[in-house]
């Protein structure tokens, strides 16, 4: 009888609970399992439904729902910081940290109550177990949360509907229901979070303008890709007319509106400040330099493989190698500026997501001039995730290192940095998709012979993988000066053999869900 690998996932995803739960114990934690229990159930019913084309909307093929691991990481990071927010008496992050958790909670309920509503025939078990785990999750919330904090999570829960009602339909095939509901449930969020400090004040000379390129950049490619999407239904995308106009728009959306809302809201004029931090210091003029060259090597690297595909076959793609060596320079760009300039790293960040969404609708419009020749380029990389109009594996490549630098909580941070495993949180991405991933996907493939059973992925993959985290860490703990890992050791490889056994299983975006889940459990 061969072993199903959703059941192995579904397993590692719920010793990571019990871990959570383990280290960080409070009234949201008995949710939290039963949130657990019940997505096992309805992961299930959304299999079932991919399989059958009964799904509401088109998912990624040839992969399961993951349900249960993306339904757990927000309920799951809440839990995290808020012990951290407690340790250090930051009483209103507790609280936003106690928000977090619910809406992750309640953004998977939804999510369920979806699944259920249009399977036939009705579930009874399934839907008792939902119904158990949802009263358990609203009794505790209306004896947790205050009216005005119950109304923030409504507000993002409004936010996600919409935002899946519309995303869904324009974008078919490029996400699961797990991984729609990990990527449309962040951008919710923000986006709640950019209006509420929008309207709470109309401006704060003390905030820092570092956290709000990331929303107000989101924002903007949002707006921006929808109304193209809707536009060019009705007009064609590749005339040079239609081009003009898109960059356009683009330029009245950034100066218009972008950089105004940003000056509202930091009494900084974005430009300026921006020139003035990037030239404040030696060492971010050098990281600069450092990461332009990386972009021209990486770029070196897309043409020569491509003038491999134009002298042989057209079916040529590149190899397993060729992709991760990707990881390699990501490792390159975001070890040094961990380790010397987490502000300059942060907002290089958001820059190169900005650019790569931007891009990303270029190729997808097909704008003039770079746009035919991006589709020509970007092809040779596809893997099999990349079964939508969109191609997204390198934007979640960037969003799986950046994700833990942006979440890392700078105001539930004692001013000697995190103690103990807590240390390496920056650098979880790094380790998981940077060298874990990396490192599992080569060896696998080059030397592995025994299969993890009913995968591909080999045992020697992921013992190196585990292996090359942990000479990862020494490297770290040598060059960066503020890690103290203390005495957990065993806590940190503990860690990251769990997120190596979840790499293993999983079908889902793992770029994305691998940094996210040793995030959560370096933050304990």
């Amino acid at each position: 009888m061969q072993l199903d690998p959703v059941l192995v996932e579904s397993a590692v995803v719920f010793g990571m609970v019990i871990c959570v739960h383990y280290a960080v114990w409070n009234q949201l934690s008995w949710c939290c399992i039963a949130l657990a229990v019940q997505a096992f159930y309805v992961q299930h019913k959304w299999d079932r439904l991919i399989r059958t084309g009964a799904a509401v909307f088109q998912f990624r093929p040839s992969a399961n729902s993951g349900v249960l691991p993306a339904s757990m990481v927000l309920p799951l990071l809440g839990l995290a910081l808020r012990g951290h927010c407690i340790a250090v008496g930051n009483i209103y992050m507790e609280r936003f940290a106690m928000v977090i958790t619910v809406i992750g909670m309640m953004l998977a309920l939804f999510l369920s109550l979806i699944a259920l509503g249009i399977t036939r025939p009705v579930p009874t078990n399934t839907c008792v177990i939902a119904g158990i785990a949802g009263s358990a999750i609203l009794y505790t919330v209306k004896q947790t949360l205050t009216v005005s904090e119950v109304i923030e999570v409504l507000e993002v829960l409004l936010i996600f509907v919409y935002l899946s009602l519309i995303l869904l339909y324009l974008l078919p095939r490029c996400f699961t229901p797990g991984e729609a509901l990990l990527i449309l449930g962040g951008i919710s969020f923000i986006i709640n979070q950019l209006i509420k400090r929008s309207l709470a004040s109309s401006g704060n000379a003390n905030a820092d303008p570092l956290t709000y390129f990331l929303p107000v950049a989101l924002l903007g490619l949002v707006l921006l890709g929808i109304f193209f999407a809707v536009l060019f239904v009705f007009m064609e995308s590749e005339t040079w007319s239609a081009s003009l106009f898109f960059h356009t728009m683009t330029a009245v959306l950034g100066l218009g509106l972008l950089v105004p809302w940003l000056t509202l809201l930091t009494q900084h004029h974005p430009i300026t400040w921006l020139m003035h931090f990037i030239t404040e210091t030696n060492t971010r003029l050098w990281l600069i330099g450092f990461w332009a060259a990386l972009l021209l090597l990486a770029v070196v690297v897309v043409m020569h493989q491509n003038s491999h595909r134009s002298a042989g076959s057209k079916k040529h793609q590149a190899s397993t190698s060729v992709r991760k060596y990707f990881h390699l320079l990501t490792v390159l760009t975001f070890a040094p500026g961990l380790a010397l300039d987490r502000p300059l790293l942060q907002l290089a960040s958001v820059v190169c997501l900005s650019a790569f969404l931007f891009l990303e609708f270029v190729r997808y419009f097909r704008i003039r001039p770079l746009g035919p020749p991006l589709r020509h380029l970007l092809t040779l990389f596809l893997d099999e995730r990349d079964s939508g109009p969109l191609i997204l594996t390198h934007i979640y490549l960037l969003l799986g290192v950046a994700l833990p630098v942006w979440l890392t909580p700078a105001s539930c941070t004692p001013k000697e940095g995190l103690g103990g495993a807590g240390g390496l949180v920056p650098y979880a991405g790094v380790l998981a998709v940077g060298v874990g991933d990396t490192v599992a996907s080569v060896f696998g493939s080059a030397v592995g012979e025994v299969r993890w059973p009913g995968t591909k992925k080999t045992f020697e993959g992921t013992a190196t993988s585990v292996f090359a985290q942990i000479i990862a860490v020494v490297v770290f703990l040598i060059a960066d000066s503020s890690i103290n890992l203390n005495a957990s050791y065993s806590w940190v490889v503990g860690s990251i053999t769990m997120v190596a056994m979840l790499e293993a299983y999983t079908s889902q975006i793992d770029n994305l869900l691998l940094p996210l889940y040793l995030y959560i459990l370096l933050l304990l």
